[in-house]
């Protein structure tokens, strides 16, 4: 039986927590969660949400300067892992971040095989203390899984030797994601989902649609520093009547919202400091048999595959034709939801990621010792 203890503040989301069902489904896994009693990103408070818990323990345990990404720590975390002694244990945050450094350290302390997660895709400059937290963490860590191959080149290039494993942080439930009738649904529906800011391109997606003929609308899932002023440019053009910003939905209800959607568009921009990861509503759309419109940043396009249409970055006026021709076309939007939901069931189920997550755990512990 391989003892394994999951550090992560991203489970106090319930759809989340899937996941971990389908870790702990393996015979020769016991999986504990450690994780706070919430979270706070920007504006959003997300108290811990008891969804999918069977088969695992959790560990709910302080968290301080919560909300600060990369400071954040759990001052309990050491006492709790002499306690329960892990083969393994598994950070599900950046190398530079603090939490990481200190688990990592309290890990070897006990000896435990240590892993982490990084999402990062872009190669920049660290400042102090971050830099030094990171060089740190490489000694400390066995292995290393990146969520999309270019968080992996990163990871190279800047000086990680260890393995390194190339898997999304979460899948989806199809169960739980999956196509409804839209039958008669009428207005041509257009969504969004994400935070409200200016790397995810809300302002393209406002723009495009106001090109479009008068039988559709707009729906804005999520929150953030921008909202403001999207309104402001919805009016501006004249469309304030036809857009809908929704604020945030808990995570267990997006299955129904994003069902009842025709196409599901991100239309994220890269910056200096961001790029897209992964889209982690591309593949609950997908899920959900609808069609979907992604920019070119990042991740965007490997994600997407042949489930659905990508645009330049910036290029506004190529994602209005794309949502043109969808809004004319329903038998394309058919098809490509029927498309996506295949490929999301093939690479990106909470099951898959489950078994190579797993599978990972087991070449952990066949490679050599632990580092001291």
């Amino acid at each position: 039986m391989i003892r394994v203890a999951i550090l992560s503040k991203a489970f106090v989301r319930g759809a989340y927590q899937r996941k971990l069902e389908e870790i702990a489904r393996c015979g020769d896994i016991e999986l504990i969660l450690i994780t706070p009693p919430s979270w706070r990103e920007g504006r959003t408070y997300v108290p811990f949400e008891p969804v999918f818990t069977h088969g695992y323990q959790i560990l709910i345990t302080p968290l301080h300067l919560n909300g600060h990404f990369h400071l954040h720590f759990y001052p309990r975390l050491g006492a709790l892992l002499r306690e329960l002694r892990p083969d393994i244990v598994h950070v599900d945050e950046e190398p530079y971040n603090l939490a990481t450094w200190l688990a990592l350290r309290a890990a070897r302390r006990i000896n435990a095989r240590r892993l982490f997660f990084t999402w990062q895709n872009i190669n920049r400059p660290l400042p102090v203390p971050f830099s030094t937290l990171e060089r740190w963490s490489y000694r400390l860590a066995d292995g290393a899984i990146a969520g999309n191959r270019d968080a992996q080149d990163v990871l190279q290039r800047r000086g990680y030797r260890g393995p390194i494993w190339v898997i999304p942080q979460f899948g989806i439930d199809p169960e739980l994601f999956q196509p409804t009738s839209r039958a008669g649904a009428g207005l041509f529906t257009i969504g969004f989902a994400g935070r409200l800011t200016h790397a995810k391109g809300v302002d393209l997606l406002i723009r495009a649609c106001a090109t479009l003929t008068d039988n559709w609308r707009l729906i804005l899932i999520g929150d953030g520093e921008e909202r403001s002023r999207l309104e402001q440019l919805a009016r501006d053009l004249g469309i304030a009547e036809k857009i809908t910003f929704r604020g945030e939905v808990r995570s267990t209800d997006m299955p129904r919202e994003l069902a009842a959607l025709d196409v599901l568009v991100l239309p994220s921009r890269s910056t200096s400091r961001w790029r897209e990861q992964f889209g982690r509503v591309l593949v609950e759309a997908m899920a959900c048999g609808v069609a979907v419109i992604g920019s070119d940043s990042g991740e965007i396009p490997r994600v997407i595959g042949e489930g659905g249409l990508v645009f330049p970055e910036e290029d506004w006026r190529v994602l209005a034709r794309h949502l043109d021709t969808l809004q004319r076309d329903a038998e394309l939007r058919r098809m490509l939801g029927v498309r996506g939901r295949a490929r999301v069931c093939a690479f990106y189920t909470h099951q898959r990621i489950a078994e190579q997550t797993v599978a990972v755990y087991r070449a952990l512990l066949d490679a050599v010792p632990a580092r001291s």
